[in-house]
């Protein structure tokens, strides 16, 4: 009997462990132009992307942050490129930031989307379940 419900326990257990990977949505938090912040951002990335096909990765970049995506301001726009091929990965920089640094859409890597607000992207993301990280070294 004692067997059987270890065993019970066990299945249940197996059970939320297999689902919690099947729901790996993530969002990721960029403020820094720090290179450091950025590095560990693009490893973190690329690390939560090949943990399962289905794991969804949302780098979401306000403030200094924005300067990881612009073509003239990034080291990491090959980088960058290569994530955005998968269709799980997806980089958002917000517009009110590229406005207060003279940021233009031309200026962006082709594959990066604009979204009005970056605060209110990460809030969204997590009302709908989304984990949240802040990317800091």
């Amino acid at each position: 009997m004692k067997q059987f419900i270890f065993l019970l326990g066990l299945l249940f257990f197996s059970t939320g462990l297999l689902n919690a990977q099947k729901d790996y949505k993530v969002v990721f938090d960029l403020t820094s132009k720090d290179t450091l912040d950025q590095q560990a951002l693009l490893r973190w990335t690329r690390e939560v992307s090949n943990a399962t096909q289905d794991a969804r990765v949302e780098v979401v970049m306000y403030g200094k942050g924005v300067n990881l995506v612009a073509k003239d301001r990034t080291q990491y726009a090959e980088a960058i490129t290569k994530l955005l091929k998968n269709k799980n990965v997806s980089f958002k920089v917000c517009a009110v930031a590229m406005k207060a640094q003279g940021i233009d859409k031309t200026q962006l890597i082709p594959g990066v989307e604009i979204v009005p607000d970056g605060i209110y992207e990460i809030i969204s993301k997590q009302r709908e379940g989304w984990g949240y990280i802040k990317a800091v070294h």
